[in-house]
């Protein structure tokens, strides 16, 4: 018999699943996406509230493979001074912490040596590779730090071991930028081609052959109101507990 849970204010779901009927999530980022940055904390909700209830995984959309042939024409930006007054203008809508000047006094000149990073990561554990994400936007978004330079994809290593000591920094520098976490860059950025991904942060939900797409900048609700459609299609008017 499943587990019962304890409904307290709100209707969710009373049942747990078996992995078998998980819901499937896929994150579409980007390490320089300042919208995802912006999304963390909602991202970070859903997960603290709803991890018994569904698996995820992040997809590196390499957001920027260099200045030359990127292009944002939505916001008018070809080039790094212009990204500056994006992520002003982000952190004034949404309060998070977001230093600009990275793109006056060391704008990165790609984000696919910190997506590669990620992946490299992932070679010890997904944890590692959520882990890690979560510090190289950090790094880049709170901290000021270039993430294209090697040194500082190494000090994040660096300080993820010291956070986590499962993780191996001295192995992440190593196996960086090895075949198989450029293969895995590879793959991701076909399946952003593949689901025709044009914005960060893109989440697919996923169970039982029902798929549901959440794009761009969304308040933790509607990230809600998603997983649970999946999660309890048909809920009951009241629960009581058991």
């Amino acid at each position: 018999m499943p587990t019962r849970l304890k409904l307290l204010k709100r209707s969710k779901p009373v049942d747990l699943v078996n992995d078998a009927d998980r819901v499937q999530v896929v994150y579409y980022t980007d390490p320089l996406c300042c919208w995802s940055w912006a999304f963390e904390e909602q991202w970070q909700r859903l997960i603290k509230e709803y991890s018994e209830f569904f698996d995820r995984t992040y997809c590196m959309g390499g957001l920027i493979p260099d200045w030359k042939t990127f292009s944002d024409p939505m916001n008018a930006i070809s080039r790094p001074l212009q990204m500056g007054p994006l992520w002003y203008e982000i952190q004034q809508l949404t309060s998070c912490e977001v230093n600009d000047n990275i793109w006056i006094d060391d704008p990165p000149s790609s984000s696919y040596p910190a997506c590669i990073a990620v992946k490299t990561a992932g070679l010890q554990s997904a944890a590692a590779a959520e882990r890690y994400l979560y510090l190289i936007r950090k790094a880049v978004m709170a901290e000021g730090r270039n993430i294209a330079r090697p040194e500082v994809l190494a000090e994040v290593a660096e300080q993820l071991s010291e956070l986590y000591p499962d993780f191996d920094a001295s192995l992440f520098k190593r196996q960086y930028n090895c075949q198989e976490a450029r293969d895995a860059f590879r793959n991701d950025l076909n399946q952003v081609k593949i689901h025709k991904i044009g914005r960060f942060p893109t989440l697919i939900f996923n169970k039982s052959g029902r798929g549901l797409m959440i794009t761009g900048f969304r308040p933790y609700d509607a990230l809600e109101k998603v997983l649970l459609q999946l999660i309890n299609p048909q809920p009951e008017k009241n629960y009581s507990e058991i």
